[in-house]
């Protein structure tokens, strides 16, 4: 992997359910090749402290790279959630107060996007719900402590205008360049403790 300051794993298609021992469904687009890619980015990034957001699917993959697992269908598992699809911000997610994700946002609750189906079931090692929606269903994780790990199942990049949705970006940037300037140890587990020291 390049030397990178930092790491953004996007939306796009379903991930592959035998990642995470999930079932499998038909006519649902996977794509293995970037399955693959994304996984071994986060193997390299997660223990090097390395400032990770995710997008959608990019916040399903940094719980599956944690052993977590993944409802492959939400409507599924929660009949009563209205089924949504839009780029408008018309769902409604209630933050959970302290959390970095609240730090970052400053509102609470938010209005966000929906895009996906598939969401966040048993949460991978070290992470945390940051976000649910009027469901249930989990809208954000991230890391207990350490560096910054953050993943949101909307789209803030299609929330262009919404100045509290852009700041996610600025956090990542802002957590990079501090990465970034904070000198070298050696090892990556010697870089993950100085960072959490931070």
């Amino acid at each position: 992997m390049e030397p990178l300051d930092g790491l953004v794993i996007g939306g796009g298609d379903d991930i592959g359910a035998e990642i995470y021992g999930g079932q499998v469904l038909p006519d649902v687009r996977i794509d293995p090749d970037r399955d693959r890619l994304e996984l071994d980015l986060l193997k390299g990034a997660l223990p090097s402290g390395l400032p990770v957001l995710g997008i959608c699917r990019g916040s399903q993959m940094i719980n599956v790279a944690l052993g977590g697992t993944l409802h492959t269908d939400i409507y599924a598992v929660y009949e009563q959630a209205p089924k949504m699809r839009t780029v408008l911000p018309k769902k409604r997610v209630s933050i959970m107060p302290g959390t970095r994700l609240d730090r970052i946002l400053c509102c609470n609750p938010c209005q966000v996007n929906a895009l996906h189906h598939q969401s966040v079931d048993r949460l991978g090692k070290g992470l945390a719900i940051a976000a649910q929606d009027e469901s249930g269903i989990v809208q954000a994780i991230e890391a207990e402590a350490g560096p910054f790990l953050l993943g949101v199942q909307w789209h803030p990049e299609l929330l262009f205008w919404k100045a509290q949705q852009q700041r996610l970006f600025s956090a990542l940037v802002d957590a990079a360049r501090q990465s970034a300037s904070a000198p070298a140890t050696g090892t990556p587990a010697a870089h993950d403790q100085g960072a959490r020291r931070a």
